[in-house]
């Protein structure tokens, strides 16, 4: 078994600034701030557009679509929470509190990028 930090293809656990993305660490110096020139590219137009505004540079700006898909996603997720206490308070099987587990962390990681993925 390999070290993550000699395992280029081995995810390094931090994530891209603007998709959410994980980003394998490659090789020793800096991490990298952006999964993709894109992403990188996306980042400095936002920058940009905020200049000489009130608006905080580090602020996250989502499209109505966006924020209402994350609103979405997260009732999904706060959903998926509760079938899991009532599970338990039911005293259903471990396997079947296991399987909602799993639904829960799908969902939870559908969630995770606030910008939207174009995957």
């Amino acid at each position: 078994m390999t070290d993550h930090v000699t395992d280029p293809q081995r995810p390094s656990g931090h994530r891209c600034e603007w998709c959410s993305r994980e980003i394998a660490q490659e090789g020793p110096g800096r991490r990298r701030r952006y999964c993709s020139q894109s992403c990188r590219q996306r980042a400095y137009e936002q920058r940009q557009s905020l200049k000489d505004t009130t608006i905080p540079v580090d602020s996250v700006i989502l499209p109505r679509a966006a924020a209402e898909e994350l609103t979405d996603r997260l009732f999904e997720v706060r959903c998926a929470a509760e079938d899991i206490r009532e599970a338990v308070n039911d005293g259903e099987p471990s396997a079947s509190i296991l399987e909602l587990c799993e639904e829960l962390v799908a969902l939870a990681r559908a969630a995770e990028g606030v910008r939207g993925r174009s995957e």
